[in-house]
């Protein structure tokens, strides 16, 4: 087994968080799933996702920017945050007796979904499979421009205000105005990375469907907004391999509000099918 690399400071692995098998106890033919979260989240959100696939070695991890993250420097683009992702994928790649390496799934939840899928056009060869939920296409013509991401870039020049309006958005007044003084205080913070990640998919789509390999499942709620709908369809068109999963009356929180239907609906479907090829 190959040493572990180096945690710097600088560096996202030192966020990293296991669930499930420890990895020593992972054989060569195991499965990893890593676990990217979107925009103003951070992987705590996953927790009862993991808790729902306790038969299974996950890793999540808090993007650059965010929670244990959030001392690292920018850029915080979607560059940036592929190379991050790239990195973690890395530093498990590890190589068994028999010479044959884990399979690597990443589930990749709102903007983690499009940094998974940017890390599979990338790196095919890092990624043997691909869980995506409701991921923005924002830079799509058709694509709303009333949606949160939209209204918070509105305020671009006032990062502090984009994140506070993007969570209003998505948890509600009332639960923003419950929080701490100090919560607020460092979400309004994490403006700086939200403006600049979504900011960067305006600029055009950062992954190549040709040079996506792996099988991609993909999911979507019945709350999901129109636009969100027809992204997903779009992206299950292009590069799914099962029909997209609809989970009924579900959330763009799925993963930690529905986290056993999302695990068997979305990741389960996935690693029986690599178990198959």
């Amino acid at each position: 087994m190959a040493p572990d690399p180096p945690i710097g400071p600088l560096s996202v692995l030192a966020s990293v968080q296991e669930f499930g098998p420890t990895r020593d106890a992972v054989s060569s033919s195991a499965t990893r799933v890593v676990l990217v979260h979107g925009s103003m989240d951070r992987q705590g959100a996953f927790a009862r996702l993991c808790r729902s696939l306790t038969d299974v070695s996950c890793s999540t991890y808090d993007r650059r920017g965010y929670a244990r993250s959030r001392h690292l420097p920018g850029p915080f683009d979607i560059a940036a945050h592929t190379a991050d992702l790239i990195e973690v994928l890395e530093s498990f790649s590890t190589v068994g007796d028999r010479g044959a390496s884990a399979r690597r799934v990443v589930v990749g939840h709102s903007f983690g979904g499009v940094v998974a899928l940017t890390a599979a056009s990338r790196r095919p060869d890092l990624i043997d499979g691909l869980v995506i939920y409701e991921s923005p296409m924002s830079w799509e013509p058709w694509w709303s421009r009333n949606s949160g991401g939209a209204a918070a870039l509105e305020s671009a020049d006032r990062p502090e205000v984009a994140a506070e309006t993007f969570l209003r958005r998505f948890i509600g007044d009332e639960r923003w105005d419950r929080l701490p003084d100090r919560t607020r205080a460092l979400r309004r913070a994490e403006g700086v990375v939200l403006v600049e990640e979504l900011g960067s998919l305006r600029r055009g789509r950062p992954y190549d469907f040709d040079r996506i390999e792996c099988p991609v499942v993909v999911g979507v709620g019945t709350r999901a907004r129109e636009h969100m709908q027809r992204g997903s369809r779009l992206l299950a068109d292009e590069c799914g391999s099962l029909p997209l999963v609809v989970l009924d009356g579900a959330h763009h929180n799925a993963h930690s509000s529905r986290p056993a239907e999302f695990a068997d609906r979305l990741v389960r479907p996935l690693l029986d099918l690599l178990q198959r090829r």
